[in-house]
């Protein structure tokens, strides 16, 4: 396809990056490391000599140390940082990309367009151009910021981007000592730590997504069940779609490998399905009939589950995969996603002739119906689980008078828990860690449910959620053991432990079958226990009780390197993606000054914790030491976030008048976010899993927490 076919959106003019003396010394900054200099230098059309002697002179690590798992498992991170710098063109050259797969890249991998704004910004073309007298001096005072903040930026750090993947690939024996005591539940289902959520199966080879050692681990732990998201054109020949379908085979015997390896450890591997997939316009040009609800502005169309070709199409791809891949335990649904599916998943079934005549739950019902009629003619004791995510109160229950009793129910276990933060009333219209389920609609459903004979799901979250998806697990073991204990008491069947965010391997998945003072007993030891106890309860009570929970905001703030702008940007933050200075949407239902405090009132009592683990130290025995310093580094990283967060909306709020007052202010808060920016520049060098979500990558790096030192430098400068 043509890259003039690639979607832009509105076309806004791009941010700029005036705290760089060029915008070729932005491109060089932020993808420095993440690719080679020769791959710039190709980019910007000059000689390699040229881009490393720039890179050195704005104290940058020369020769680079570049990473080779950035173009395989890091690429959703290079795409963020060019979005505003560099026009597609340039983008593709840089990832080595066509426009294809840059489309398909935008529409499968996790609705990454919708996550960029459903915008491309306007970037224009950047070459190589000699720097005048002005930008030289410029640059001469970025490398004395770097040096001044970043003494040790020529020595490696401890570890470096995706080191925690080696651990996971050297073989683990599981401790004869088992971690796990009693589980109240029969399935335990997680996703992939180490898994982005593109085309996995046919890179498999490349970029394994569940290797030896995390199995053991999560066998370990408890976990029996692992799932992975597949689109079933890409495992089956599909006529409308016959080049999207390329590749089957390899991920067909990808698939059967995984399964089987994964069967050693006593884990079932389930599908996520989000059925059936849209397609871009062009492929209905010459299969008009399967046609359904158009989303124009995504360039794409549903294939209306209404038509006997669809269906058809569902049935048969379905038995097809677990025919050749048997191994399988099962799959789960999603009906009402954010990716175009079927004519209602976005509510505009009316515009479809054929489901305007048919309801909602008739439409999902018989998706649900044929997929499972399709497993289990290839596998009659496979599993389908369907989860009711965004399906509407009003005909949930009738949905459920439709499906047969062996399809289990899956409802997220805090769906629409009330909330009062702050002297605020709110909703939880999605799933949280910081607020405690289940939820009252939830816990309608399941008992629904059961009367109709269904077995019944929580979704939850264990270790980390979109209130700080940044670290591998959140340190709030009393908060997640109190959900434990009410889902045992809501005599829920099984849980799925962790959406694409929280599979990490951790002290907090433990909990599934230990209350949280066995967990510290067993990880710290006795001498030190009582403070720890206490950090984690400090923790836990400040989460609860202070985070600004609302169900869009939460994922469109608490970004450490987000950079500060002097004026408004006019941009409107995204679903994790870009934050940009949108305060109005990081607060959402919260008065600024209330946003303000609560995060005020979370970052003084998390510190409290942090006082408490250090009270630690002295006490703790020597070959626990580890273990110690891994919670301390953890913590430390949340209470960073959250109190970024607190300076950014503070200095939004002030920046709109200006006096000398205002301004002392401002440099203070500059000055805390130098600081915090340098403490997590040393916190992700000691561990590689600081920033790291699989369906979004490293949210940040290492540059760019040093960028984030040199903005704030830069906006001092302009307040003067």
């Amino acid at each position: 396809m043509n890259v003039n076919a690639l979607p832009v959106g509105t076309n806004p003019l791009p941010l700029d990056c005036s705290h760089f003396p060029t915008k070729m010394q932005a491109v060089i900054w932020r993808n420095w490391e993440l690719v080679s200099a020769k791959s710039l230098a190709k980019v910007l059309k000059t000689s390699e000599t040229n881009i490393l002697c720039l890179a050195k002179d704005m104290g940058l690590r020369v020769p680079p140390g570049v990473t080779k798992e950035w173009l395989t498992r890091g690429y959703i991170t290079i795409i963020r940082a060019n979005w505003h710098l560099l026009p597609y063109e340039q983008l593709l050259e840089l990832l080595g990309w066509d426009a294809k797969q840059m489309e398909d890249t935008l529409r499968d991998e996790d609705f990454l367009w919708v996550k960029l704004g459903n915008l491309k910004p306007n970037a224009k073309p950047v070459y190589y151009t000699q720097l005048t007298e002005e930008e030289v001096r410029r640059t001469k005072e970025i490398k004395q910021i770097v040096e001044k903040y970043f003494p040790n930026t020529e020595k490696d750090t401890t570890e470096k981007p995706f080191d925690f993947l080696l651990s996971f690939k050297k073989p683990y024996h599981i401790s004869e000592k088992s971690k796990i005591n009693k589980i109240n539940f029969d399935i335990r289902l997680i996703y992939s730590c180490c898994a982005s959520t593109g085309d996995l199966l046919l890179h498999m080879d490349k970029s394994d997504p569940y290797p030896e050692g995390l199995l053991a681990r999560y066998a370990e732990l408890g976990i029996n069940a692992i799932w992975i998201g597949v689109i079933l054109y890409q495992l089956y020949p599909f006529p409308p779609a016959q080049d999207l379908s390329d590749g089957y085979e390899k991920r067909l015997a990808n698939l059967q490998k995984l399964a089987k390896r994964a069967a050693k450890y006593g884990i079932g591997v389930y599908l996520y399905l989000n059925e059936p997939r849209g397609l871009p316009l062009r492929y209905y040009d010459k299969f008009p009939d399967i046609k359904g609800v158009e989303r124009r502005d995504r360039g794409v169309a549903a294939m209306c589950s209404s038509q006997k070709e669809v269906q058809d199409y569902l049935e048969k791809s379905s038995e097809w995969v677990f025919r050749h891949v048997p191994e399988l335990a099962g799959a789960f649904t999603i009906n009402m996603s954010e990716n175009v599916t079927n004519c209602f998943a976005q509510w505009h079934g009316v515009e479809c002739s054929r489901c305007s005549q048919r309801t909602p739950a008739q439409v999902i019902a018989e998706i649900n119906i044929i997929i499972e009629r399709g497993m289990r003619t290839a596998k009659p004791d496979a599993k389908l689980i369907m989860w009711t995510w965004c399906c509407d109160k009003p005909w949930v229950n009738t949905l459920m008078d439709l499906l047969p009793e062996t399809i289990d129910i899956m409802s997220v276990s805090e769906e629409e828990l009330p909330t009062n933060i702050g002297g605020v009333p709110g909703i939880v219209y999605d799933y949280s860690m910081s607020q405690v389920g289940p939820g009252t609609t939830a816990s309608k459903i399941w008992n629904y449910a059961r009367s109709k004979g269904h077995k019944t799901f929580a979704k939850v979250q264990l270790n980390s959620c979109w209130e700080s998806s940044f670290v591998p697990y959140i340190p709030v073991l009393h908060t997640v053991r109190k959900h434990l204990n009410n889902l045992t008491l809501s005599a829920v069947d099984s849980l799925m432990i962790a959406w694409t965010v929280g599979g990490f391997p951790s002290m907090n998945l433990e909990l599934l079958s230990n209350s949280a003072e066995e967990v510290i007993l067993n990880n710290f030891g006795r001498k030190a226990f009582a403070d720890i106890n206490e950090a984690v309860k400090k923790f836990s009570n400040a989460f609860e009780k202070h985070f600004p929970f609302h169900f869009e905001s939460v994922r469109r703030f608490n970004f450490a390197a987000n950079l500060l702008y002097l004026t408004p940007t006019g941009y409107t933050a995204t679903m994790l993606g870009f934050y940009y200075d949108d305060l109005e949407s990081w607060r959402k239902i919260y008065p600024a000054d209330v946003f303000e405090n609560l995060m005020s009132l979370l970052i003084l009592e998390w510190k409290e914790g942090l006082d408490f683990l250090k009270k630690a130290e002295c006490k703790i025995e020597k070959d626990r030491l580890n273990n110690l310093g891994e919670l301390k580094n953890i913590a430390l990283v949340c209470y960073c976030h959250f109190k970024t967060t607190y300076l950014q909306a503070r200095f939004i709020r002030l920046r709109s008048s200006i006096t000398s007052e205002t301004r002392d202010e401002l440099y203070s808060i500059l000055e805390e976010e130098r600081e915090l920016a340098v403490i997590l520049y040393e916190s992700m060098g000691k561990d590689s899993r600081i920033a790291y979500e699989a369906s979004n990558h490293y949210y940040y790096t290492l540059n760019d927490l040093k960028e984030k030192v040199i903005n704030c430098e830069y906006i001092h400068d302009c307040l003067k």
